[in-house]
């Protein structure tokens, strides 16, 4: 497990920020209901219910600019304005499915911050009309999970959560529902299969969810740190919330998970767009180990393409890092060093995906295996450039032609480590080898 480290003082604004999800870096016990409520918790929730329709709680987030933390980067109050105003049941579920290889900052917030979670997906589920909310939560995260119950049960006791919530005649369930381990659970609408008891697929879209989602009703799937920044703009307003980060895009405060070859891993929150991938990872992660050149960095773990060292300056935001040619998504960075083989690390994650596909969509379930094993045979040496062609080629017949994004992440490692380290590629077919000791095949 990656050990978090506490942010360490640096000079400027960003290391003036105080942070506001993460407000006890390197705490490993829970805050509980007393002490979240001392620190200004529930005073949102209070609010929305006392002060605010539920039409004007989405207004306030879609002005706040607060954009999706769980990859996508949509705008969450435009997600909340897509539910229809029908009569009946409508849901709110939160995705706590965090498997993304080197994405660990919804854990720490629901380990130790889970009640700061639990008033997000209560003003959520108000503010969309939802008396029922489940946060799905991956199975492996027993600690996290047991504390969201612990919380929810706080916060029911206190009548925060439940019937007629502070006399307001307003409804609101919290329900944790804990998965088996799946990354396809990630996806929306396979983890809307998964809450019904069916094996976790991927939906045909339309309907979306939000006009047909848990048991056919409208439902919003938003992601943890997502919900986690609600409580703090209905608390402090859409006017505070503009002033952290790059209005008008990339507002609000963004938790950084750095992994990978630096000497500070762990969660760092920082307005989003404050720092540079090099600040990131030299002022707040410690640098490489022994003083080693950065190769490349994958901003979102295994799912954005792979971004080489003279991308460094570009600043950590949704649309900067797409200008670069990748994707913020999760913002979980693996920093790749100069003895790291390409090659050996585009094979490890097409083993990844090809683990984790569904096996739904024909092109996903036959192409990510095809293109594990073409790769573990060019890392061993065996291949020509030919090969990189038939990748290519390969990849082109699994993305954008299958029912989710799984599809297009697991041609991502392949592709861009082509197309910018084609020379490492090279260099194993010349060897008949792979180049870098500290790796085999």
């Amino acid at each position: 497990m990656i050990e978090e480290k506490t942010q360490p003082e640096t000079t400027g604004s960003p290391g003036d920020y105080q942070p506001v999800l993460i407000p006890h870096p390197g705490r490993g016990t829970p805050v509980l209901l007393e002490e979240y409520r001392a620190e200004g918790g529930y005073r949102g929730w209070e609010k929305a219910l006392r002060e605010m329709s539920p039409d004007e709680v989405v207004e306030e987030v879609k002005a706040a600019g607060l954009r999706g933390r769980g990859g996508a980067g949509f705008p969450c109050g435009a997600k909340w304005g897509f539910v229809p105003k029908v009569p009946g049941p409508k849901y709110l579920a939160c995705n706590a499915d965090e498997s993304e290889p080197g994405t660990f900052k919804d854990r720490e917030i629901m380990e130790v911050e889970p009640h700061m979670l639990v008033e997000g997906v209560a003003i959520a589920s108000y503010a969309i009309g939802a008396g029922d909310a489940f946060i799905y939560i991956r199975g492996e995260y027993v600690t996290a999970a047991d504390r969201l119950d612990a919380a929810i049960a706080e916060a029911e006791r206190a009548g925060l959560l439940g019937s007629d919530i502070l006399g307001t005649g307003v409804d609101v369930r919290i329900r944790v529902f804990r998965g088996a381990g799946a990354y396809i659970c990630g996806e929306e609408t396979a983890l809307l299969e998964s809450l019904e008891g069916r094996r976790p697929m991927p939906r045909s879209r339309p309907p979306f969810p939000a006009v047909e989602g848990l048991y056919r009703r409208p439902t919003v799937v938003n992601n943890v740190e997502t919900l986690s920044n609600v409580p703090h703009i209905l608390k402090n307003g859409q006017a505070w919330y503009q002033t952290i980060g790059v209005p008008p895009k990339n507002t609000g405060p963004k938790i950084f998970c750095l992994s990978g070859r630096v000497n500070r891993p762990g969660n760092y929150e920082l307005p989003l767009g404050a720092v540079t991938f090099r600040e990131l990872i030299e002022e707040y992660g410690g640098g490489v180990p022994d003083g080693r050149q950065i190769k490349g960095v994958l901003p979102a773990g295994a799912s954005a393409p792979i971004l080489t060292a003279d991308k460094l300056d570009t600043k950590l935001d949704y649309d900067s890092v797409q200008a670069a040619g990748s994707m913020l998504g999760s913002a979980s960075l693996i920093v790749l060093d100069e003895t790291v083989c390409i090659v050996r690390a585009a094979a490890r994650m097409a083993e990844f995906f090809r683990h984790e596909s569904c096996g739904k969509c024909t092109p996903c379930r036959e192409g990510t295996a095809w293109l594990h094993q073409i790769l573990v045979r060019l890392e061993a040496g065996r291949g020509s450039e030919a090969d990189l062609d038939l990748l290519m080629s390969l990849s082109g017949e699994i993305s954008g032609k299958v029912l989710c994004a799984l599809g297009d992440f697991a041609t991502s490692p392949v592709t861009a480590t082509i197309r910018q380290f084609r020379e490492d590629y090279l260099e194993h077919f010349k060897l008949g080898r792979c180049p870098y000791d500290s790796w085999t095949a």
